[in-house]
């Protein structure tokens, strides 16, 4: 995977971030979601490189290879706030002080907190699979609760870790075949180390409390991404299900807002990464 790439730990004050980084021209930050890592954006981060953009692809505080302090016990070790400071941090010790910024999943809500929280530093920013935490939380419906149960399963103290570590695999399925063996076997080694299982835990614990704090406190600020901004979706996910067009909710929050959905799973990166690099392509180009 990410043949010219080089990788390595980055040491911050607090955390160890992993990161991956090749290419050169207009710098990108790549964030994955959960349970992935970096890895999963092994198809789509050489096509943007070969578009010619220097990409940085890193796991988040916790997840993969990179590591961060014990959990808080109001969980604000782990919030979207610190985790992009971290994500700063990474991106100015590589020498980008300014860069577009792609986020999936979990990593969707980190891109936009450092976006929200330093405008300065994002050009652009394209969101997938996402919809800010609070909003999904004020529309709360029993088929919201349903099918991302996981969000308050994971929000529970103990019962999540005994349970996922009693069986990660089992817990955590993938397909080698379509997420790529060396992709696979890399987040295969991370959902089996606890310290990385808690640390993911702590991400969805961080969401249903401070996260929802500091996105209730822009809504009422006025605080809203000012940079271009793309939303993408899957289509074979549910997001368009519950909550019809995201970008009629994501107009609230963006001034310069676009996007569609793409024939994809929720694994967009892994299952329709031509799709997604020619749209991620186009918009970081512009």
């Amino acid at each position: 995977m990410f043949e010219g790439f080089a990788s390595g730990a980055i040491e911050l004050r607090e955390t160890t971030i992993f990161v991956r980084h090749g290419g050169s021209g207009p710098p990108v930050l790549l964030l994955h979601g959960h349970p992935r890592t970096s890895a999963t954006w092994h198809r789509v981060a050489p096509a943007l490189v070969e578009r010619g953009f220097t990409v940085v692809c890193a796991d988040l505080r916790g997840y993969g290879r990179s590591r961060g302090p014990q959990p808080a016990a109001d969980h604000s070790a782990h919030c979207k706030r610190v985790v992009a400071q971290d994500m700063l941090e990474v991106m100015s010790s590589l020498g980008h002080t300014r860069f577009g910024l792609v986020g999936h999943d979990r990593g969707s809500y980190v891109a936009l907190r450092l976006a929200l929280d330093h405008p300065g530093g994002v050009s652009r920013i394209a969101l997938l699979d996402c919809l800010p935490i609070s909003e999904h939380l004020s529309r709360l419906t029993t088929d919201f609760a349903i099918q991302w149960w996981h969000w308050f399963f994971f929000a529970q103290p103990d019962i999540p870790e005994r349970v996922i570590n009693a069986d990660p695999d089992s817990w955590y399925r993938g397909d080698p075949d379509v997420m790529g063996r060396d992709n696979y076997d890399e987040w295969r080694s991370a959902i089996r180390d606890p310290g990385v299982v808690r640390a993911m835990l702590e991400d969805y614990r961080a969401g249903l409390t401070i996260d929802r704090r500091h996105e209730e406190r822009d809504r009422a600020t006025g605080n809203r991404l000012r940079c271009p901004t793309l939303i993408l979706w899957s289509l074979r996910d549910d997001l368009e299900q519950l909550y019809g067009d995201p970008l009629r909710i994501w107009r609230d929050w963006a001034d310069d807002v676009r996007g569609h959905g793409i024939d994809s799973g929720h694994h967009i990166a892994e299952e329709a990464p031509t799709a997604l690099t020619q749209a991620l392509g186009e918009f970081l180009a512009e």
